[in-house]
């Protein structure tokens, strides 16, 4: 088993107990769905003020939602094409509230440089959803990409639970992009019956980092997720010039105790 693997064996016990719950007590999944949003929207509110730590905890209680929705959906039998589309259309709207709490945290400091940094995030983290949605129009699956929204909201909590936000914020920026890229690629391909690219000699390695297709929990997903965490962990907030180089994450609190 690959550590992310371990990783979401370990969450997912606990996440099927609240699953089991919210069916026993006949909670229907848009509920669920609508409620997660919301505390997206207050995640979106803490950020906006600069408070990393509070919104971290906040985006950890949406996730919960985000994740169990469908499962209450396909445990509980009330599957239906409406409430795909809800939970599609509502995941949009919890993302944007992220990106929009940090614009306007960084407005109000007179950063237009992370402003629009942020701001190009936000617009390919959105382009990455519909590229998949319009791809699937026209060819049966379009899961290509490494950035994906799971790994979005992941990157947001590091970000706030670290004080590395700027960083974060190039990670989801640029690969987002690179999704955006792979997609438009695949769905080229797929339409006009080509092949896809070979992963055979020196080639292969450029090939699986910017081309990407492989399934989360494998050993080329840890090797990402690593380099990733490096990065955002290594890089001194002040060589990106961060805005909030100053504030305190859940890491500077906990050293202060």
């Amino acid at each position: 088993m690959t550590f992310t693997g371990a990783i979401g064996a370990f969450f997912n016990l606990p996440l099927q107990l609240i699953v089991r719950a919210c069916i026993a007590l006949r909670i229907h999944p848009n509920v669920l769905t609508f409620t997660g949003v919301l505390i997206s929207a207050a995640a979106g509110f803490e950020l906006a003020h600069g408070r990393f730590l509070s919104a971290g905890l906040v985006m950890l209680g949406a996730s919960i939602f985000d994740f169990i929705d469908g499962k209450v959906a396909h445990q509980g039998g009330t599957v239906s094409k409406f409430g795909g589309f809800w939970d599609s259309v509502i995941d949009r709207l919890s993302d944007l509230a992220l990106s929009v709490g940090l614009v306007c945290l960084y407005a109000s400091k007179g950063r237009v440089d992370y402003v629009l940094i942020t701001s190009i995030a936000m617009v390919f983290a959105t382009m990455t959803s519909y590229a998949r949605a319009r791809a699937e129009c026209l060819i049966d699956r379009c899961k290509v990409g490494f950035m994906e929204r799971p790994e979005r909201i992941v990157l947001f909590m590091l970000g706030a639970f670290t004080n590395r936000m700027a960083a974060v914020m190039w990670v989801i920026g640029v690969l987002s992009i690179v999704t955006v890229a792979n997609r438009i690629y695949f769905t080229y391909l797929e339409l006009n019956q080509k092949p896809q690219p070979k992963r055979a000699g020196l080639s292969r390695i450029l090939w699986r980092a910017l081309y990407w297709t492989d399934e989360r929990a494998t050993v080329a997903y840890d090797m990402w997720v690593i380099a990733i965490l490096a990065f955002i962990w290594i890089t001194p907030p002040t060589a990106l010039g961060d805005p909030m180089a100053q504030g305190q994450g859940l890491i500077q609190w906990l050293m202060t105790k």
